[in-house]
């Protein structure tokens, strides 16, 4: 127990060293006035939804642009409303733990970090021009449920699928100069903030399966797998579709049957899903819902 304790806050000790010289603030650091070029890409084409279907050959090359950049709201927003749910969560897990400790006040620095990113987001999405895109009603129920009940292993991992999905696709965004600056830059923030948040839950989420007994295990393993699956099918709201004159569920019903759309959630979801195998995270029941979650 001792060494688990000592190993948790050797971690905390080095990330709050790292936040505390390596932070952004995006009020500061994004000149928001700064134009959108015309004709600019906000994803690269290959990543989008549509990419390689009938349904995207039929758009004009303007139409695949503005998709694009309402495929980019659409993820920012569903990043907003998990780090709203990740902050919850992290809430939950240091409620009652003592404040001195290097664990807690790591946590608190990560969910500022987090309100910040929410802010960078949501002021993304109105320079845009685009709407903020909501999750369902049945991904928002389990929202509620995760952010009312998630233990540790259920609030690492839960955290892990978000954060390691919208990194891999982030990293590559802010080195392709030929999309929109505005995008690249808000990436390249969250990429190096979110380094340290995926480090803090990698290491977490080991102690924590580690310390678990089976039973436990087996419950986590099914809660996670939907949590993925909630990821996955919310990154694209179908009313992104709707804004270049598509039928919001026909085209989403395309995007979930297009190969190239999946490839790119499992290539995004690779590095998570090969920690989570390594961890026995990915067994059983939980399976065909990772496979329904287009991850593996």
């Amino acid at each position: 127990m001792q060494d688990t304790a000592t190993a948790r806050e050797a971690t905390a000790a080095r990330l709050l060293k790292i936040s505390a010289g390596s932070s952004y603030d995006p009020e500061i650091d994004i000149d928001w006035q700064a134009p959108q070029p015309e004709g600019v890409y906000y994803a690269p084409a290959p990543r989008l939804s549509l990419y390689g279907t009938p349904a995207w050959d039929a758009l004009t090359p303007a139409q695949r642009i503005e998709l694009s950049k309402h495929e980019v709201a659409s993820i920012a927003s569903i990043g907003i409303w998990f780090e709203v749910l990740l902050m919850r969560m992290l809430l939950r897990h240091i409620t009652g733990k003592d404040p001195r400790s290097g664990h807690v006040q790591y946590a608190l620095t990560e969910i500022g970090d987090e309100c910040r990113h929410s802010i960078m987001f949501a002021r993304m999405i109105d320079a845009f021009g685009a709407p903020a895109y909501q999750p369902a009603a049945v991904h928002r129920a389990l929202g509620r449920y995760l952010g009312a009940t998630a233990g540790g292993i259920q609030t690492f991992a839960a955290a892990l699928v978000a954060e390691e999905i919208l990194d891999a696709l982030q990293r590559e965004a802010m080195a392709d100069e030929s999309l929109q600056p505005l995008v690249r830059m808000v990436s390249r923030i969250h990429v190096v903030e979110e380094a340290r948040h995926i480090k803090f839950a990698r290491d977490e989420l080991a102690r924590q399966v580690a310390g678990s007994y089976r039973l436990r295990r087996g419950y986590c393993r099914i809660v996670v797998a939907r949590a993925a699956y909630t990821v996955t099918h919310a990154l694209i709201n179908p009313q992104a579709y709707a804004a270049v004159g598509l039928d919001p569920a026909r085209a989403s019903k395309v995007a979930w049957a297009n190969p190239r759309f999946r490839a790119t959630l499992q290539w995004a979801g690779s590095r998570v899903t090969g920690y989570f195998q390594e961890l026995g995270l990915i067994e059983g029941p939980a399976k065909p819902v990772w496979r329904a979650a287009a991850l593996i």
